[in-house]
């Protein structure tokens, strides 16, 4: 196990390396001037350049490059252009949203596919079985923005139940309780529109990964011992079928935290995509940056964790290695 893990962390860190040049050199050869739209388009060229100067954008593109991986590595993600303010308080501000948000969407993904898969698998070819499936494909084809339109349209102008967007953050002066269910409350609807799409695809997944499973010699060998369906389903067949679905569980966090920059723009969220959004408009290049290699962190690292979870279920992945 231990050469598994050092051969993950390895992989992980040359991963990362290679993720804050491909984030950088991209951001390089982006038009635009952030010292010009500070400044506005009026500006003297003179208080640009010296705006530029005074923003260190003067020096080389390898030195600005080290310079902001000596930063990451020391914790000092630098000043925002626009802001003025360290760019590590204001992405720590915007995920206090995102998180929870993305979380709770891979929650809700999660349970609504292991359900519909496992008791899709478990009827097959019957009539929940057909239904199931079809509601499903029609989910993978439902872009998320506009599914997210749709709720705002129900539950927030026809019904009432919710707010159709906004987030006051977490504020507990009334009560612990109260001030986590107002903040919990003002992302449910986000998270369902994200969960909705990603629940559709990986509840296929589940099914035909459960479904193959049960077509095992050795599920046949407890069944004709005497085990029911449902212990058999349980017990033998969903650890076994976990596997491919943990995998397909890993990429699809990448695509709910890619989804979060639109349904935050949707619902008006003040989150780390909005944050992003904003600062690409604004050339603010020092937060896209950051932003972009902490999204492109958090997707490795939680590949990384799937990597480990998988050689926990699966014995023989860490035995493939040695």
């Amino acid at each position: 196990m231990s050469f598994f893990l050092l051969k993950r962390v390895l992989t992980l860190l040359a991963t990362l390396a290679a993720t804050s040049v491909i984030v950088f050199s991209v951001l390089e050869i982006l038009p635009g001037n952030a010292a010009q739209v500070l400044m506005g388009p009026d500006a003297d060229p003179a208080a640009v350049i010296a705006k530029s100067i005074e923003l260190g954008l003067d020096q080389p593109a390898l030195e600005r490059y080290f310079h902001w991986i000596s930063g990451l590595v020391r914790g000092d993600m630098g000043l925002s252009y626009v802001y003025g303010s360290p760019v590590s308080e204001l992405i720590a501000e915007r995920l206090a949203l995102t998180v929870p948000l993305a979380l709770m969407a891979m929650l809700l993904t999660t349970v609504l596919a292991l359900v519909v898969g496992i008791y899709a698998a478990s009827n097959h070819n019957r009539a929940g079985d057909i239904g199931l499936m079809t509601l499903a494909q029609i989910g993978i084809a439902i872009p998320n923005f506009w599914f997210a339109i749709l709720l705002i349209l129900l539950f927030s102008v026809k019904l009432q139940w919710f707010s159709a967007g906004g987030f006051d953050g977490w504020y507990f002066e009334d009560g612990f309780w109260l001030g986590l269910w107002e903040g919990f409350k003002a992302l449910i609807l986000p998270a369902t529109a994200l969960a909705v799409v990603q629940a559709a695809i990986l509840a296929r997944f589940c099914r035909s990964a459960v479904l193959e499973v049960l077509r095992e010699d050795f599920v046949r060998t407890a069944r004709a011992k005497g085990l029911s369906q449902r212990a058999t389903l349980w017990g033998h067949v969903l650890r076994n079928a976990m596997i491919p679905v943990i995998t397909v569980m890993g990429m699809q966090f990448s695509e709910l935290l890619a989804g979060t920059i639109v349904v935050e723009s949707v619902f008006y969220l003040p989150g780390l995509g909005r944050l992003i959004f904003q600062s690409i408009a604004n050339r603010d290049l020092i937060v896209v940056r950051n932003c972009v290699m902490l999204l492109a962190a958090m997707v490795v690292v939680v590949n990384f964790l799937v990597d480990l979870l998988y050689a926990e279920i699966d014995p023989r992945v860490r035995a493939s290695e040695v």
